[in-house]
């Protein structure tokens, strides 16, 4: 599928009618497949750069179309109503590393990393380490200055898209000889000696896009691999972040699409499905059921939004949090009503109400997990780190 795409700024209301019509198309068709068969949908990828939602959010100068978070929030939301994969390929290809990216690269590195987004890859941000979930800081990955170059050794744990990413940008511990600099990001690609991919671990949702392994082992990259936020390495990892707070509106509006299609599928089904000589929406019951999943979806999208629109130029880290933790909890709550107003038609995996569950069942963990994030919002509300947190 190939759309000539002008080069205009898109409005919020294009963005939607622009995925909404890819949505009936293209991805809810293969949604169900892709989830089967647990392979990458590069189709849907190429489809949403086609009608040029991939890098939007990237400047103008780069092939983007400055487009802002609100704006991205909104395709999300309506690709993840079909395709909860979909919705996170919205995601990666417009916030957390793209526009880390975009803000802290040079000139060379922006450019090499809008080729490939423009081009559908989707960039990957690499926390996590097989001792060093939450405690992102306490990892182990290093890298050491050598000349002009860094050697980079430790492994990466839960990063999505091992495999099929080609874009990766890699956090470590900093080392000029003996002296510790700070954590920093290192863009690299997939392919350089000494990167390798490692095994897939399958999970219990998502399961189109992999999760899995990564393993440094002296991998020798060039100096200017590490982007350098303007506060330096000592406090860089604070600005990489702040661009961070962007994938967790991002993920809440995976969450919301995910749990938004479920809720629609059942305000269908309960004026279809007759039991005792009427419809199942006549059973105060299911009215109630549905009045409550209204209210999440709409708190939900409340808080995305507020926290999208007011971003100067970031998310704000408590209200990013807050958006995340009650929509993610809000997904999976509605989900499993709507699962329970299909009965088992819902149980069955005919109907996409089981993939639905199980997809929004992530967004409580990845990103930040709700007990971590609880304690960012505290914090927030404090004006100081709490103990459980500090280093």
């Amino acid at each position: 599928m190939t759309v000539s795409v002008s080069s205009c700024v898109f409005s919020h209301e294009e963005i939607r009618e622009r995925v909404k019509h890819l949505a009936d198309s293209v991805l809810r068709p293969a949604a169900a497949e892709i989830d089967r068969t647990e392979e990458y949908p590069y189709a849907h990828a190429r489809a949403l750069r086609d009608i040029g939602i991939a890098g939007m959010t990237m400047p103008k100068a780069y092939g983007g179309r400055d487009v802002d978070f609100l704006g991205v929030t909104i395709a999300v939301e309506e690709a993840a109503k079909a395709c909860g994969i979909s919705g996170r390929i919205v995601v990666d290809t417009n916030m957390g590393a793209v526009p880390a990216i975009m803000a802290y690269g040079t000139e060379t590195q922006k450019r090499r990393a809008s080729e490939l987004i423009l081009d559908a890859d989707k960039p990957a941000i690499c926390f996590s380490e097989p001792q060093a979930g939450s405690d992102a800081v306490n990892m182990t990955t290093k890298a050491v200055r050598r000349g002009n170059s860094y050697i980079l050794n430790g492994t990466k744990h839960w990063i999505t898209g091992a495999g099929i990413t080609r874009l990766y940008l890699v956090l470590a511990q900093v080392y000029d000889g003996e002296t510790y600099q700070g954590i920093g990001s290192f863009m690299i690609e997939a392919g350089h000696p000494g990167f390798r991919v490692g095994k897939r671990l399958p999970a219990m949702g998502l399961r189109a896009i992999p999760e899995g392994t990564l393993h440094l082992e002296d991998c020798e990259v060039p100096a200017d691999a590490l982007l350098v936020p303007p506060a330096g390495l000592k406090k860089g990892f604070g600005q990489i972040m702040q661009a961070y707070n962007s994938q967790r509106i991002g993920a809440a509006s995976v969450a919301l699409g995910i749990a938004q299609g479920a809720y629609d599928a059942s305000l269908a089904y309960v004026d279809e499905r007759e039991q005792f000589g009427r419809t199942i929406s006549e059973f105060q019951g299911v009215q109630w059921m549905l009045a409550d999943m209204a209210i999440t979806l709409r708190a939900s999208r409340l808080l995305i939004q507020d926290t999208a629109r007011n971003a100067n130029p970031w998310p704000d880290v408590t209200a990013s949090a807050q958006a995340k933790i009650f929509t993610a909890e809000g997904a999976i709550k509605v989900t499993n009503d709507a699962l329970q107003l299909h009965g088992a038609a819902g149980y069955g995996r005919d109907l996409p109400l089981e993939r639905m569950a199980r997809d929004a069942r992530m967004f409580t963990i990845g990103g930040g997990t709700t007990q971590i994030l609880r304690n960012m919002v505290a914090g927030g509300l404090l004006g100081r780190r709490l103990p459980q947190t500090r280093t």
